[in-house]
């Protein structure tokens, strides 16, 4: 699966690495863990990794993206990890490099580089940069294992989620043979601040319910002002104190933004990919997004979240 990517990264000097805007840790892991993979084992390439700010995730070692010009692209590969369409892509100029590679494990909307690595069986795109390295016996550094490892718990979901594998704690397991700190990674990614717990109390209660149990809340863009927090913690980090309730098999989160209403769905259950790509959206079969134009927009998915239950009840 990955002779491509082995010859592409041989080919190349100057190697820019992208991933999804509002990253989450496996779209940092796989940048970071990709990029020092190269480095360590393919001496004298340059590689840059490109983005906007990791924001969340910028307690990951070396998280911080370059800032480079736009003539490097004219000989580059460009690889694009995590992304499951252009628009999501951060930082457009990938287009311009000599070839381009995408590597990721989300349902394709569509072809959007030269040469594409996708398995939708994979947990994390961290998952398939891992199985590159094992399989080409490739040699990891600390700093590779430990963003990829990362990668992994968080797109599994500590291992819950049902895209969770014999092969996924294969891979871990694989990881965890070079010497990295696990206490770190967990504790930067699940320890919160008293006005954490407030916020998380305070989303608790916007929570509403449709006629078939599907959970949602909606936050407008007053609202989300007045929480003083970054979008990607109320967008993305308020998805979650919905996925534990008993009897709620879909549950979405809705925040309003000057580029539409960022939609954050959920299901233990449902395929709402289809759903989500519907509304111009995408991800995975059980967790996926989309940006709407309007509320009048978002109610209508609430309700046809609302009948696909219904259609299965």
């Amino acid at each position: 699966m990955f002779e491509k990517t082995l010859e592409l990264i041989q080919k190349y000097n100057t190697i820019i690495i992208h991933r999804h805007s509002t990253p989450d840790g496996d779209a940092i892991g796989s940048q970071v863990g990709l990029k020092f993979l190269i480095l360590d084992n393919f001496p004298g390439k340059k590689v840059y990794v490109v983005g906007d700010d990791p924001v969340r995730y910028s307690f990951m070692d070396y998280s911080t993206p370059d800032i480079i010009a736009d003539e490097l692209y004219k000989n580059a590969l460009a690889i694009v990890l995590d992304t499951s369409a252009a628009e999501l892509i951060s930082d457009q100029r990938y287009k311009t490099a000599k070839e381009t590679l995408r590597i990721d494990h989300h349902i394709q909307n569509e072809p959007i580089t030269d040469y594409e690595v996708d398995d939708t069986s994979y947990e994390s795109t961290c998952g398939l940069i891992t199985s590159f390295a094992k399989e080409q016996n490739l040699r990891l550094s600390p700093v590779s294992a430990k963003s990829l490892f990362t990668g992994i718990v968080t797109d599994s979901g500590r291992f819950r989620y049902d895209a969770t594998s014999s092969r996924t704690f294969e891979l871990a397991s694989f990881l965890m043979q070079v010497p990295f700190e696990t206490d770190s990674i967990y504790r930067n990614l699940y320890s919160q601040s008293y006005d954490d717990v407030l916020l998380r109390a305070k989303f608790i209660l916007k929570i509403q319910f449709t006629k078939h149990n599907v959970a949602y809340i909606y936050t407008t863009k007053e609202e989300l002002k007045s929480y003083n927090r970054d979008f990607f913690s109320i967008s993305r980090g308020m998805v979650s104190v919905m996925g534990d309730i008993k009897g709620v098999d879909i549950w979405i989160n809705f925040t309003e933004s000057d580029k539409g209403v960022i939609v954050e769905v959920r299901s233990t259950r449902f395929n709402i990919n289809k759903i989500a790509d519907k509304y111009g959206g995408g991800g995975h079969e059980k967790a996926s997004g989309a940006t709407l134009k309007d509320r009048e927009t978002a109610m209508a998915m609430l309700e046809d979240l609302d009948k696909l239950i219904e259609e299965n009840l």
